[in-house]
């Protein structure tokens, strides 16, 4: 699928209505991970934002740059945690097994939204809904293309 958002205010609110769609779901092996790719400025963040607000979370979620990986609690009947993981300053995949990312990919009461998803590598689990982002003319607008990676 692909969505043409014209401005930081309908990526998020793309983002709550996919974060609507996915807490109906209940994955019975591991965490429900949703990859996000694209430049920087592209809108990762501002769609993780989004994310959060349609799971439930009102505070402001501010980027886990520097601290990589932020939990957060949901009150859903199929989900426990959100996990926001900013993989930008990673130099190696195997960094982020160290802070626990399998264990937390392990549990299906978990969903996992990873910034710069291209940079974990083969530690992105096979069935991951994987979205692009990427800019276009105006300087707000951004093309949102959505798949699921298999394999």
């Amino acid at each position: 699928m692909t969505i043409k958002s014209r401005s930081p205010r309908e990526t998020a609110a793309t983002a709550r209505a996919l974060a609507k769609e996915i807490l109906k779901y209940k994955k019975r092996d591991e965490a429900f991970v949703v990859g996000l790719v694209g430049n920087l400025g592209s809108g990762k963040t501002t769609f993780v934002q989004g994310f959060a607000r349609g799971s439930g979370i009102r505070r402001h979620l501010p980027s886990p740059t520097f601290l990589i990986i932020r939990s957060y609690k949901l009150q859903t009947k199929n989900y426990k945690f959100l996990f926001h993981v900013d993989a930008y300053r990673l130099k190696k995949p195997r960094e982020l097994e160290i802070l626990g990312l399998k264990e937390i990919f392990s549990d299906p009461k978990n969903i996992v939204l990873i910034e710069w998803a291209d940079k974990i590598g083969r530690l992105l689990p096979k069935k991951s809904l994987l979205i692009n982002f990427r800019h276009v003319r105006r300087e707000n607008e951004r093309i949102i293309k959505t798949g699921i990676r298999i394999g």
